[in-house]
């Protein structure tokens, strides 16, 4: 009788264990298409995201900007989980801005990212340029402007503020962000 209990026990128990989702970067084909712009990627120059969500697996969002992807993460109204993100490593051997590769992933949170430089990303928007080794990230803002922070680091205002005639002063960052948390707080989730 022990040993039926035990063995039930441990049949229910992986019944209930659930499969991991694989969250493995997805390499750039001609096809992929940009979640927000829905266009090919690779007609789009600089570096490129991908967001993997908790019940799409093996279909990642990919973003034509990498600032875009953060952005989506940080939005308030986004209410998937987030499983990984990853990011074109800006670094890598043959990477270029008009080709930054596809199949060069990082982690986005391993990511040293150069912040505010004068490259516009591929919607023409202001980008986070996204580096494996911090030294490359470093030499990139040398050339370009701009400065190297981890991804916890960038204000939300380098991703989500609109384009505009040049960075928020810190009286316009501070009312912005103020904003932003007044929507997170008010924001309900109604089903769907």
């Amino acid at each position: 009788m022990k040993k039926h209990l035990v063995l039930i026990a441990l049949l229910l128990a992986a019944c209930t264990e659930e499969a991991a989702q694989a969250t493995d970067p997805v390499a750039l084909t001609a096809e992929t298409i940009g979640h927000y712009c829905q266009m090919n990627l690779s007609e789009h120059p600089g570096p490129k995201a991908q967001v993997h969500l908790d019940g799409l697996p093996g279909a990642p969002l990919f973003f034509s900007q990498v600032r875009d992807a953060i952005a989506y993460s940080r939005l308030p109204e986004q209410d998937h989980r987030i499983l990984a993100i990853w990011v074109n490593d800006m670094g890598a051997a043959g990477a270029t801005w008009e080709a930054p590769g596809d199949g060069n992933w990082i982690a986005a949170e391993a990511a040293s990212y150069v912040v505010g430089s004068s490259r516009s990303g591929g919607m023409g928007a202001a980008e986070l340029v996204p580096f494996a080794d911090p030294a490359a990230a470093r030499a990139f803002a040398q050339e370009f402007g701009g400065e190297v922070l981890q991804l916890d680091a960038i204000p939300d205002s380098a991703v989500i503020a609109p384009e505009g005639p040049g960075p928020l002063s810190v009286a316009e960052d501070e009312d912005f962000t103020r904003r932003l948390k007044a929507l997170s707080g008010h924001h309900t989730h109604t089903g769907g």
